[in-house]
């Protein structure tokens, strides 16, 4: 069997390798990197017969991993092993060195990661507070502190910044830097690349992209083909294709909170009326309920539903059935395995599904499309930014292990 190299992440698909003796022998260290963090502790034979090389190749490539820092050896196998001889020494992902940084902007939230090339979250900081309406400057500028702080507790634990991956609620440019339009935010045009700190620079994307991606590389039993839902105070989607994020041709796809649903609703802050953020948003959704906006958004129409309060169910109900409409017409298009529903509309499940479900089974074209709740909740946006940065060291190390350590 052989571990298939990773095609997507942040910045588009996967750049190919040249096809020389060079290129390949980056490509087999991909094999073996992706190889071991899938299913090991592995022992150098049994990588080589899942990747179809020589156990003496594997050796070689494996010995510069370990020279990179990337794969440690643990010992001899474990007991109970296939197999004849001596027993081989198991090699699994180092749980030093190389790390992920992963940082979120929200609506009204900062946060910043460091996961291992294990995928272990080693440190996570947060720090609540609203951004609408600050200057991008400041945020970032708050941001880039929180993300020193990550980094420099992250050191302590062994590890050093691989590289950095940034979540936002807006259209970002083909650059992966340039924040196009943040309606929830009011930024427009916004170079968040010349902001953030120049020996680490990042990658920027669309917190529903990183949310998707999420999904698909921690979820459990996650299809390769679903539509990710995720939702804070706007509403965005991730559109999964055969294990590929759908970008559309500007990277500017998923945007489903501004499909509208009532054309003669609301106007919304991107222009349009009747889109379904002004229905099926935090912040809508509050104010159909007779509630005013407070911190834990989320736990506030939770907590109120559960205790029977039928305004907060009815305005749950309604949203619901908004996501229904703006979903059957992604769902009818594209024809998804499944509709994840992640973000803070996981913690509104509940009440959110039967409704929801309903509209998308009396509207479908074809079968209703199945619809689950994501497990990662508001924590995926932020998990997909570092896990991303995690999956491009697994993709090239030999491309992180040539690189002078950023002082960050």
């Amino acid at each position: 069997m052989t571990a298939p190299l990773h095609k997507d992440h942040p910045a588009g698909p996967g750049r190919a390798l040249p096809d020389t003796q060079q290129g390949m022998r980056r490509r087999n260290l991909a094999r073996v990197m992706h190889t071991v963090s899938a299913e090991g502790p592995l022992s150098r034979a049994a990588v080589a017969s899942r990747i179809g090389l020589t156990r003496a190749a594997v050796s070689t490539l494996v010995d510069e991993l370990i020279r990179a820092g990337l794969i440690e050896e643990l010992g001899p196998e474990r007991p109970g092993r296939v197999g004849r001889g001596r027993p081989g020494s198991a090699l699994a992902v180092s749980g030093s060195g190389p790390a992920g940084i992963g940082a979120e902007i929200g609506v009204d939230h900062l946060a910043a990661c460091a996961v291992d090339l294990r995928g272990q979250v080693r440190v996570r900081v947060v720090r609540p507070g609203t951004n609408r309406g600050r200057a991008p400057e400041p945020v970032v500028g708050d941001l880039t502190a929180l993300i020193r702080q990550v980094v420099a507790e992250a050191e302590r634990e062994g590890l050093w910044p691989a590289g950095l991956a940034v979540a936002v609620p807006g259209l970002v440019a083909g650059d992966a830097r340039t924040v196009v339009r943040a309606p929830n935010l009011d930024w427009h045009d916004t170079d968040l690349g010349a902001l953030l700190p120049p020996e680490l620079p990042p990658t920027v994307d669309n917190e529903a992209n990183f949310g998707a991606l999420a999904e698909l590389w921690l979820g459990e039993g996650t299809p390769r083909d679903f539509l990710h839902v995720s939702a804070e105070i706007g509403i965005g989607a991730g559109v999964v294709v055969d294990g590929r994020l759908l970008r559309g041709t500007r990277g500017f796809a998923g945007e489903l909170g501004h499909v509208p649903v009532r054309p003669d609703g609301p106007e919304c802050g991107c222009g349009g009326r009747g889109c379904l953020e002004q229905y099926a948003g935090e912040e809508a959704v509050l104010r159909a309920a007779g509630l005013e906006p407070g911190e834990d958004r989320v736990g506030l129409l939770a907590g109120r539903a559960t205790d029977g309060d039928e305004e907060v169910r009815r305005a749950l109900r309604v949203a619901g059935e908004a996501l229904g409409i703006a979903l059957t017409g992604a769902v009818n298009l594209l024809d998804p395995e499944s509709v994840v529903l992640g973000g803070a509309l996981s913690g509104l499940a509940p009440w959110l599904l039967p409704s929801l479900r309903t509209e998308l089974a009396r509207r479908s074209a074809g079968p209703a499309c199945p619809v689950t709740v994501s497990g990662l909740g508001p924590e995926g946006p932020l998990l997909g930014a570092a896990h991303s940065v995690v999956r491009a060291v697994l993709d090239d190390p030999a491309g992180v292990a040539g690189r002078d350590r950023p002082a960050v």
